[in-house]
């Protein structure tokens, strides 16, 4: 798609082996390399879960996951703001042949991502602020953040730099089209995604 391609010098890797000394001794934890940092992310909760695969669900709907393009949580996007730099979103539209642009370290160029997304957590602000500036460098097409902590989806198109110059959030009771760059009409109902996302009183 638009994205960028991005290329690696093979050398030496500290933040990388201790990324994945970190992934191996916590099961279930994410761990990313975002602007020479590594993050850590505990395992997401139910309701998050719940809101993934109701996110998932129209873009299955739309034949997204088919052979032009494919659906898939998960995998890991190499970021062009570091020379160790990757993160893993929650979920990606990528092209069918992802796998042709493998890089290492079970990442993947950016160039064929269509769409990420992400579900917040307790890291909410890496949602919203790191990972902004990431995909964007990453000339990722279009960026949603389903936010539970401010109930709002956002949708982030046209990258420019290390910043979207189109970002608008949307409240429960909208319904979103999402834009052509997708491959499909998408919509997604703010309301179901963000009740989904929604902790029971008692968790």
């Amino acid at each position: 798609m638009s994205a960028a391609s991005v290329e690696r010098p093979h050398e030496h890797r500290p933040l990388t082996a201790e990324a994945n000394r970190l992934m191996d001794r916590n099961p279930g934890y994410r761990v990313e390399i975002i602007g020479g940092q590594i993050l850590v992310s505990r395992p997401p909760d139910g309701p998050h879960a719940v809101a993934l695969t109701d996110l998932m669900l129209p873009f299955l709907g739309a034949g997204l996951h088919g052979t032009e393009s494919r659906v898939v949580q998960g995998i890991c996007l190499w970021l062009p703001t570091g020379t160790e730099d990757y993160a893993i979103p929650d979920l990606s539209l990528v092209d069918a042949d992802f796998q042709d642009h493998y890089v290492e370290n079970n990442c993947y160029d950016p160039v064929c991502f269509r769409l990420v997304l992400e579900v917040t957590s307790s890291n909410y602000r890496t949602d919203l602020r790191d990972k902004v500036k990431a995909y964007a460098s990453a000339k990722i097409p279009v960026y949603v953040i389903a936010d539970r902590k401010h109930q709002r989806l956002h949708v982030l198109t046209e990258p420019a730099g290390d910043e979207y110059e189109n970002h608008r959030p949307y409240s429960p009771g909208e319904v979103v089209t999402l834009p052509e760059e997708v491959g499909a009409e998408v919509t997604l109902n703010v309301e179901q995604i963000l009740k989904a996302g929604r902790r029971s009183p008692e968790g």
